[in-house]
């Protein structure tokens, strides 16, 4: 699966640590940066990146890393197709596509050590989105209100 990849300042060292497990797992980086440790840089830009690629279908999914996960959430939600969520726990990382078709992971490097982005990913990108009618049910409705507010 390729699968695009940004940070901020805050991620950019965990961001080493996923893009290494995803390659040991066989999947193509679409590295949307930062290229460099740069302490201003925003991570909105990075968010925008990496949903950018994958509404221009270079990716699958995306994984965006800040210090918190959570300003890379918000500013990844904002654009249209891209379901992301900030999870630090493996339930959430896999559930989240196999319930909501969550496309982006958002992770906080101040959160999360290594091992546990390592696992994190793992259930992110080793899980499928369940078609239950329920399911479907659901992600129309959220599609729905994503239509209608933009």
């Amino acid at each position: 699966m390729n699968i695009a990849i940004g940070c901020d300042h805050g991620g950019f060292a965990l961001k080493a640590i996923v893009v290494d497990e995803l390659k040991q797992l066989g999947h193509t980086i679409v590295d949307c940066g930062a290229h460099a440790y740069t302490p201003g840089d925003d991570y909105p830009d990075f968010a925008r990146a990496v949903g950018a690629a994958i509404q221009r279908g270079d990716a699958e999914r995306g994984i965006v890393v800040c210090g918190s996960g959570v300003g890379a959430s918000i500013a990844a939600t904002k654009m249209r197709g891209i379901r992301a969520a900030v999870c630090h726990d493996t339930y959430s990382a896999r559930q989240g596509v196999e319930h909501d078709d969550m496309n982006v992971l958002c992770l906080g490097a101040r959160i999360i050590g290594d091992e546990l982005a390592r696992e994190l990913v793992r259930a992110f990108v080793s899980a499928e989105f369940n078609r239950a009618e329920r399911f479907q049910r659901r992600l129309d409705k959220v599609r729905k209100i994503e239509s209608e507010e933009r």
